[in-house]
């Protein structure tokens, strides 16, 4: 029960990542806002849904709001929301380019933001944002996403400058290939198998692997870590 009495705010939480991070919190004994833009179902009795697209106007003030109306307080941000694709950079869309940052770093703020005055109240306040190993790589096609989380690690690093003092973390975690909706191509076996060959430990990441990563970070455990990007790839990067 590393996270008992506290609350905690989890976005993207209807699959992979994030349901998985809600649900190992609730377990560990927090209380959890779980946001998605998509209608979901959660069983834990510690978690409350909220639908709700992290990218709106007033987003952040309304997911914020409803946490402290829900449990009177709260310790813990997980910016997890996040959406993928693109193409390359002479032809994408202007449309994508917005939405990818609006919703993957621009959302990150504003929800961190918004949360600020209520974890400075906590014994333990924390931010903990989702970025990815293309944050510190990229791949053909990825500017939109790999700027994206690029500006999620420099944004994190800097409210860990701003927030010690007030005894508040703020870390990100950069996970690897992991196992979600967001990498429906893990479905074919031939994808899957090449990209778990790819990392020393001969597998893809499951959503539990980020999780518990998140875990540490959110607990005691993790009180004295901030400004850290906490790789969470089974060795993926190793070879690059």
């Amino acid at each position: 029960m590393r996270l008992q009495n506290r609350v905690a705010i989890v976005t993207g939480a209807a699959s992979g990542i994030g349901r998985a991070t809600a649900e190992l919190f609730a377990r560990e004994g927090a209380n959890v806002l779980a946001v998605d833009l998509q209608p979901f179902m959660l069983d834990h009795g510690n978690i409350q849904r909220l639908d709700q697209d992290v990218s709106t106007d007033n987003a952040a003030s309304a997911i914020v709001g409803r946490a402290v109306e829900c449990f009177g307080q709260l310790d813990i941000l997980m910016n997890n929301a996040g959406v993928g694709g693109g193409g390359p950079a002479e032809s994408l869309p202007d449309e994508i380019w917005d939405k990818t940052l609006a919703v993957n770093v621009t959302a990150h703020f504003k929800l961190a933001k918004a949360a600020i005055p209520h974890l400075r109240k906590s014994e333990a306040g924390r931010i903990i944002n989702v970025a990815s190993v293309m944050a510190e790589g990229t791949d053909y096609g990825l500017a939109a996403y790999s700027a994206s989380k690029a500006g999620v690690a420099g944004l994190t690093r800097n409210l860990a400058l701003e927030l010690g003092r007030d005894g508040i973390t703020a870390n990100y975690i950069l996970p690897g290939a992991i196992q979600t909706g967001m990498t429906a191509n893990f479905d074919d076996p031939k994808i899957a198998e090449i990209w778990a060959k790819k990392s020393p430990l001969k597998r893809l990441g499951q959503p539990i692997d980020i999780a518990r990563g998140a875990l540490f970070l959110a607990s005691d455990e993790g009180g004295f870590v901030t400004g850290h990007g906490l790789n969470l790839d089974g060795g993926l990067m190793l070879r690059v």
